[in-house]
């Protein structure tokens, strides 16, 4: 089927063909029908396989007739990121550019007197991530009774992101009537509910069984070790050894991650862009449009990445860390292999994964093959590794415990402590004077002055402050208070 058999306006078709594009994807053919229908659809289909433009073609050829009113957005499409809110506008720009439509982009890092503006002139599509659209209503500069059109993108992501909350809120505030088109990887049970709220009598459009990945990308798992320098090490070893390499998306799970990766791939002469959410929006864009045009041929990013991000030729994705959930392993080796292209996704596996590597293996309905040989991580280095960790949890240098160390002993041929002769017996001391009499008597040269006979320092504590002080002179008190060399009276009727 060819997309001039869908129903698209003559100005979206011409669009289409000066893209080079003659045939829609399974979902474009299922979903555009049912949306130029005007009723609400269901699409759940694996990233890659082409749903912004299921719902961008139709609501090009809906949005020829009427005309935009200040502050009231016709259409509203929302993003979970700002890259993919980003890249849903630049399709609007490349397929509607022989229309005259007001496309205004409302995301972060961008200030509100700009966005402001924009409303003000009318906007027939709204592309919005839902934090900022909120934003803008709770200041009264936006209204969403008009909004004609709904669509809800990587919905599944927006739950991974806490977004659920914030979308229930937009749905109440626009028309009931509207119509909704709601797109997803995965159903999770509270995306399924979400849909029976909000979707009336939706066309379920299904071209693949949730949570599958294409079956152009070559997976493959590699054991590493679970200290961080060995990771990189291995890391830099399978970017030099890689075959084919023309790019690649290496994803970890946390934002303090990616920049210590980004750091050290640098020092060792990787050319390496970064991509996380703290970053400046300028710098976000500066960085993934220098990956597009093959300026950085490596971008280490966080899960902001892995998301519908258009970047078709992306010859391989590393799994810096394995993600904790299923779900974002099949996005983020989504991002290869698109477009019919084949890639390879290579996940670095430490003893800690192992966990997170069954309930991917699971989810796909595949095992994920190991890579054996020079990249393999042997059992008796994997030991030594916990046993050094054992050993700087008890104290920082490994210090062996007390039985530990008599075995030590017995293995060097020492002789345990309790088989090791008693000292001899030292003579019974006579009987010294009174605590009183001792005082007031003059002590002899260089001898030290007794302590008191009942105090018995506790074992593994620091004798008093008085005491060393006492002990640390042998001759002359003249140093100390008056009140330090009293003697001590006994209580009443002791």
């Amino acid at each position: 089927m060819s997309f001039s058999n869908l129903g698209l306006s003559e100005k979206v078709l011409a669009a289409v063909a000066a893209t080079g594009y003659t045939n829609p994807t399974p979902i474009q053919e299922q979903a555009i029908p049912h949306v130029l229908a005007r009723k609400d659809v269901l699409g759940i289909a694996q990233t890659g396989t082409g749903k912004t433009a299921a719902f961008v073609l139709p609501m090009l050829t809906i949005l020829e007739k009427g005309r935009a009113r200040a502050r009231m957005p016709r259409t509203l499409i929302l993003e979970p990121t700002r890259e993919l809110a980003a890249q849903v506008k630049e399709n609007f720009d490349r397929y509607g550019a022989g229309q005259k439509l007001n496309v205004a982009l409302l995301i972060g890092g961008v200030s509100f007197g700009d966005q402001d503006a924009k409303l003000m002139r009318g906007v027939d599509v709204l592309i919005a991530t839902p934090g900022r659209l909120l934003d803008h209503t709770e200041r009264g500069g936006l209204l969403l009774t008009g909004v004609e059109l709904l669509v809800i993108d990587e919905a599944d992501r927006m739950l991974d992101m806490g977004f659920i909350p914030d979308i229930e809120r937009i749905c109440k505030l626009v028309p009931f009537t509207r119509q909704t088109l709601f797109f997803t990887a995965t159903m999770p049970p509270e995306i399924r509910r979400i849909t029976e709220a909000f979707l009336h009598n939706p066309q379920k459009v299904e071209v693949s069984r949730p949570a599958t990945t294409a079956v152009t990308v070559t997976q493959a798992q590699v054991p590493a070790g679970r200290e961080a320098h060995e990771k990189r090490e291995l890391l830099r070893r399978l970017l030099r050894e890689a075959k084919d390499l023309k790019n690649a998306i290496i994803f970890c799970n946390r934002k303090r991650e990616v920049a210590i990766v980004h750091k050290s791939l640098q020092k060792h002469g990787f050319s390496v862009g970064a991509l996380h959410g703290d970053m400046d929006q300028s710098a976000r864009t500066a960085a993934l449009e220098q990956f597009r045009k093959g300026e950085l041929p490596l971008l280490v990013a966080s899960d902001v990445a892995a998301r519908g991000l258009d970047i078709p030729e992306v010859s391989h994705v590393f799994n810096f860390d394995v993600p904790h959930h299923a779900d974002d392993y099949v996005h983020r080796i989504g991002r290869t292999g698109r477009a019919g292209r084949t890639g390879t996704a290579i996940s670095i596996v430490t003893p800690l994964d192992q966990k997170s590597m069954a309930a991917i293996e699971k989810l796909i309905g595949q095992s994920i093959p190991r890579a054996e040989g020079d990249f393999e991580v042997s059992a008796e280095a994997i030991d030594a590794r916990e046993q050094r960790g054992r050993e700087r949890s008890r104290g920082g240098r490994g210090k062996p415990q007390r039985g530990e160390r008599r075995g030590h002993d017995r293995e060097r041929g020492h002789e345990p402590r309790e088989a090791r002769p008693a000292p001899e017996a030292r003579p019974a001391r006579e009987a010294r004077p009174p605590r009183e009499a001792r005082q007031s008597s003059e002590p002899r040269h260089g001898a030290r002055p007794q302590a008191n006979s009942s105090h018995v320092p506790s074992i593994g504590r620091p004798e008093p402050r008085r005491q060393r002080e006492i002990d640390s002179e042998p001759g002359d008190h003249s140093h100390l208070p008056a009140f330090l060399l009293r003697p001590v009276r006994s209580p009443a009727g002791a």
